[in-house]
């Protein structure tokens, strides 16, 4: 007891002594949003403490007398703070700084983030394109469609009005097109670019855009040529957006609500073509409508759950009424004319419906699991009746003359009664499950991805189509009737449209997919790193036509890549290669026949690819630069085959051919002007197909050699003042043949493609613009523009017009046009 008593007196004595020398500083430590900063050292020579998850610190410092000392706050992922405070023994000093992030240190972080993740794509053979591209690029059409073709490997269009493009030797309906993970489609009866309208993907609300040209993983649906995934952004404050040209507007408004747990982003859109087809050498009257309205809501439930939703509504209306045309073609030594006039109208209605349904729900930082369910409807009508009065007529050939080019004698030879009355109806809902789980230990890092996804389709066709063809008063028949010869023989017998169709089809497709993969990255020794995938997809489909007739079907696609970089070489190389088996189960428009009937037998078209490729950084004149560089070869077999009129691709409901395909692509691109990102992209391509043994020839995307250019460049004394050149050739491919014709007996090609599209822009606003005038601190981002397409005004010809000389037993092939020349201006506005 008596010992006890001793120490409490001690105690009490020290503590007596120490409170009278020691000066006390406290307070809380925050950010620049007043938020807690929790673990940040406070410190005096010796003397340190650290703050509490509240931001709370109490410093004690022994002192004999006052003093003026300097604290220092620090912490990781804020720039150190200093601050010069007067202390006295016994006292209390209260003291709550603010901490600046470390916004290098930040943009360090994410550039070794993106710079990771670009790797990662180089080994899977995917490529990603920068939305500033797509922002920037002049051209008359689809944005995102145009830098692909400029960019991607492989990929070639020679029609600027559609939004089609093939890859590697397939043609569009053999590409894949995801957004947020959910497969998009496009309208069906569209014939040509110019009704197409808008598509799908609204660059206002994009975030990210890869693309892949083959060898992709099985993750990616089963389509033999190429996937573009995009995914739209969730915004993260509030800002209207309006774009405005001669072509159309768009207005986009995005905001975070309810405590910021809402992110909401809608775009609308409207668009107007006249500008391009009153470009044409078809003299007419066009009013086209194309809007749609887009929608993308993102709800955290809690930190672990979200649910997202994908709206859109469109509705494009093309009403047609074409006048007259004069096309001239031949030499200048045998110029002709072909002079038409026309009598009637079209009138197109395309109307999309599209919802999608996502839960997110994040397990840990190891398991992710996703539900989607969605639902695509398309109601589209086509309907015209129109009729062409035409002839060959003579053209002055007299360069000197005052009527030079003019179209002097006309001789009428015949006339066409094209008429329609299509109805189509499809409605496509699925549901789909995803899991995808990381394990992550020392140098070996591990991804597990499956997935399955039930879909049924509901197509409702009806077609009512035929053409009549008149040549000097005889009513032709159609080709494939034996003992025609007409007009040259009179034929005694019931008039007969040229092409006649008449078909009431009503489909129904369910489809169940699986895929499962893996992938690894790890080292094979500590120089060299290396990436592979193993996947396999399964395909299961039932055909049924309503009237009895069904077919089941299932496929196995085993796919793998492989990717090695050696760390210890000067030269930043990766090496890959992908392979696999790719199939194409049906759609309802590879199951029905050009006479509109339908073959539920029609089988998967299958594909196996073989992809070699290489990318190279570089340094040049100091700035970066990287060269891409692959070979590939498909071998193609139950083969579909296809016609191509502009956009419209008919099939032959018949697995009869073999094809094959192969090319080389290669592309460089780099800071050619500082500051700036140029493309110069190059490709080689031979494919061929052999149909019921006749040998192989030509097949219709033998788009033999492709050259692209998409050059950046800004004034030196000014860089807000920018321009952008937009260069593609491509070699003629096989096509323009009369309608029914025997592509054996028909292997010309149309002429080369080539076009230039130029645009000037100049920025009033952006972040890194400021501006000293009232009316523009309005804005967060400004500028307009002017923009010249087809600034050479080169006569592209996307099809051929085939007319019949009676008198000269020839036919013609008379050139269908596309835009000429266009200078369009443009505004884009941020607030």
């Amino acid at each position: 007891m008596k010992t006890n008593l001793i120490l409490f007196f001690i105690l009490l004595f020290t503590n007596f002594i120490f409170g009278q020398t020691t000066a006390t500083i406290t307070g809380i430590v925050t950010d620049a949003n007043n938020q807690p900063v929790e673990g940040a050292n406070v410190k005096y020579n010796t003397f340190g403490t650290t703050t509490t998850k509240n931001g709370a610190y109490t410093l004690k410092i022994e002192t004999t007398k006052s003093k003026r000392i300097t604290l220092f706050f620090t912490h990781v992922s804020f720039n150190t703070y200093s601050k010069r405070v007067n202390i006295q023994k016994g006292k209390i000093v209260t003291f709550s700084p603010k901490l600046s992030i470390k916004t290098e240190d930040i943009e360090e972080v994410v550039i070794d983030a993106e710079k990771k993740k670009e790797e990662e794509r180089r080994a899977a053979s995917i490529e990603k394109i920068d939305k500033k591209e797509i922002e920037n690029i002049t051209t008359v059409g689809d944005e995102i469609k145009a830098v692909i073709v400029n960019k991607g490997l492989g990929v070639v269009s020679s029609n600027e009005e559609s939004s089609t493009y093939n890859v590697r030797g397939g043609n569009y309906d053999e590409n894949l097109v995801y957004i947020n993970g959910i497969e998009v489609y496009r309208p069906f009866l569209v014939r040509s670019g110019q009704q197409e309208g808008l598509s799908f993907v609204n660059i206002n609300l994009t975030k990210n855009v890869l693309f892949s040209s083959g060898g992709f993983q099985a993750k990616f649906g089963d389509k033999l040529a190429s996937v573009l995934d995009i995914t739209y952004r969730k915004p993260k404050d509030f800002s209207i957006s309006l774009d405005a040209s001669l072509l159309g507007a768009s207005l986009t408004i995005e905001d975070r609500l309810f405590n910021n747990k809402l992110s909401a982003i809608i775009g609308a859109r409207y668009a107007n073509n006249s500008l391009i087809v009153n470009s044409k050498d078809i003299e007419s009257n066009f009013r086209p409508s194309f809007t749609d309205i887009q929608s993308y809501l993102s709800y955290e439930i809690s930190t672990k759950l979200s649910i997202d939703y994908l709206g859109n509504f469109a509705l494009n209306k093309y009403d047609y009424q074409p006048v007259s045309r004069v096309t001239r073609f031949g030499t200048l030594a045998t110029a002709r004319a072909l002079v038409v006039n026309y009598k009637g109208n079209e009138e197109d209605r395309y109307l999309t419906l599209f919802s999608a349904l996502s839960a997110n729900y994040k397990v840990n930082d190891q398991l992710k699991l996703n539900v989607t369910t969605s639902i695509y409807n398309t109601q589209e009508e086509e309907y015209f009746d129109i009729e062409a009065f035409y002839g060959i007529g003579e053209v002055n050939a007299d360069f000197g003359g005052e009527n030079f080019g003019e179209v002097e004698f006309t001789q009428s030879i015949g006339s066409q009664l094209d008429h329609a009355r299509n109805d189509l109806d499809a409605l496509i809902n699925n549901v789909s499950v995803k899991v995808d789980y990381k394990i992550t230990k020392d140098n070996i890092k591990d991804l597990f991805e499956f997935g399955a996804k039930y879909q049924h389709e509901d197509i409702k066709d009806r077609i009512r189509e035929f053409e009549i063809l008149d040549s000097a008063g005889f009513s032709i028949r159609p080709p494939d009737l034996i003992g025609n010869d007409e007009p040259y023989t009179p034929f005694t017998g019931p008039i007969v449209p040229f092409i006649n169709i008449r078909a009431t089809n009503n489909v129904k497709i369910d489809r169940l997919t699986a895929f499962a993969q893996w992938n690894r990255e790890t080292y094979l020794n500590e120089n060299t790193k290396i990436w592979f995938n193993l996947g396999a997809r399964v395909h299961n489909w039932n055909v049924d036509d309503t009237l009895g007739n069904t077919k089941n079907q299932t496929v196995i696609s085993p796919r793998a890549t492989f990717a090695i970089k050696p760390e210890n070489w000067e030269k930043d190389i990766l090496f890959r290669f992908a392979t696999g088996f790719y199939y194409q189960p049906p759609f309802y428009k590879e199951l029905r026949a050009n006479d509109g009937s339908v073959n539920v037998n029609v089988k998967a078209q299958k594909s196996i690819h073989f992809v070699l490729g290489s990318d190279y950084n570089f340094k040049l004149w100091e700035r970066d630069f990287k060269l891409v560089t692959e070979a590939y070869y498909k071998n193609i077999t139950d083969v579909n085959p296809f016609t191509i009129d502009n956009v419209q691709i008919r099939y032959a409901a018949n697995n009869n051919a073999v094809a094959y395909a192969a090319g080389l692509d290669m592309r460089i691109s780099g800071e050619f002007v500082p500051g700036t990102e140029s493309y110069f992209t190059f490709g080689l391509l031979q494919t061929k197909e052999n149909i019921d043994n006749r040998g192989y020839i030509f097949r219709p995307t033998d788009q033999r050699l492709k050259f692209a250019v998409l050059f950046q460049d800004y004034l030196p004394t000014n860089k807000n003042f920018k321009m952008f050149l937009n260069m593609i050739y491509n070699t003629g491919v096989p096509g323009g043949s009369p309608s029914g014709a025997d592509p054996y007996q028909f292997q010309n090609r149309l002429k080369d493609y080539f076009r230039s599209d130029i645009g000037f822009n100049y920025i009033l606003v952006d972040a890194k613009k400021k501006v000293k005038a009232n009316w523009l601190k309005k804005f967060k981002e400004l500028s307009v523009g002017l923009e010249l397409f087809n600034m050479f005004d080169v006569q592209n010809s996307i099809t051929n017009t085939w007319v019949r000389d009676v008198s000269s037993r020839r036919s013609f092939a008379i050139p269908n046009f596309l835009s000429g020349r266009i200078l369009n201006t443009k505004i884009s506005m941020k607030f």
